[in-house]
């Protein structure tokens, strides 16, 4: 019924967990597989993998290829699934224990809903750089409820395996991040239901301002991609630092509100960092394409 799709790449400290959130899971495991995709790990992820697939009592499946990127990472998956439905997990997430049973209830209603993505749970507890990368979606959800119109993107969401294969699957030719946000706008411009903020999940987030930064020069670098390819619908000026300082100013009031915690008055700053980091990639991206 519903394949649970693991792409990973250098996840082994965190892995653990996510594999056994899907142990944990309630929903029946004869209904259920896995598939992991290591793609070209260089520590022992892809030994976690195999200790932990000998334990597992649903179907496991297990590819592993040189570094290829996302796109061909996940498309992997796509082609090898034989569920009706692919639950992404990322190697840094964990799941409750009815997550996979929540979101098949929800993208079951309608044969029209193409993909249903979950919500981060709010996370109070780690350092400055933590705490304030995971209150945004929450903050973002906050002030616009159902009138959000952000796509989700792949790490805790559900899709149809038919609307996948329906536009293609996932372009292999974007590079960094961004496969996720250009395959969804394609299921949704080929007609299919998009739904986002359903069930809760437990995302991982980047402990130290280097991986921040990392994390969002890898956005920008895939961003680049995704703009010349979607020019009409693609906008960045949200990216550009001095707008972004005003972005985080109007989600901090949003923070502010749910927790009552004043740390959340720097999150202007820390838009302004990522979002530099971000303006960087993209740019870099542009240069090793165009050469000027």
């Amino acid at each position: 019924m519903v394949t649970i799709g693991v792409c990973v790449r250098n996840c082994s400290s965190t892995l653990g967990r996510a594999i056994e959130s899907i142990m944990a899971q309630d929903y029946p495991h004869e209904l259920m597989e896995v598939i992991f995709v290591d793609d070209g790990s260089e520590d022992e992820t892809l030994s976690i993998i195999k200790e932990y697939a000998s334990k597992m009592d649903m179907e496991v499946k297990i590819f592993h290829h040189e570094w290829r990127g996302l796109g061909f990472t996940r498309n992997v998956v796509v082609k090898n699934a034989s569920g009706k439905y692919i639950i992404w997990l990322d190697g840094d997430m964990a799941l409750p224990k009815d997550f996979v049973r929540k979101q098949l209830e929800f993208i079951e209603l309608d044969p029209k809903i193409g993909v249903v993505g979950g919500k981060p749970a709010l996370h109070l507890k780690g350092n400055l750089v933590t705490v304030l990368e995971n209150i945004v979606p929450v903050a973002y959800r906050i002030k616009y409820g159902k009138q959000a119109k952000n796509l989700p993107g792949t790490g805790g969401s559900i899709f149809r395996v038919e609307a996948i294969r329906h536009v293609g699957g996932f372009d292999e030719d974007i590079k960094g991040s961004g496969e996720d946000i250009d395959v969804i706008y394609r299921i949704k411009t080929a007609g299919w239901l998009v739904y986002r903020d359903y069930a809760v999940f437990y995302e991982g987030y980047e402990d130290t301002w280097k991986k921040l930064w990392n994390k969002y020069f890898w956005h920008g670098y895939g961003g680049h991609y995704f703009f010349h390819k979607n020019r009409s619908v693609a906008k960045i000026y949200g990216m550009v630092p001095p707008i972004s300082f005003f972005v985080g100013l109007f989600f901090s009031s949003a923070a502010y509100k749910i927790t009552r915690k004043k740390v959340f008055f720097l999150l202007p700053f820390h838009y302004v960092f990522k979002r530099t980091a971000w303006c960087l990639g993209f740019i870099k991206a542009h240069f090793d394409n165009y050469g000027h």
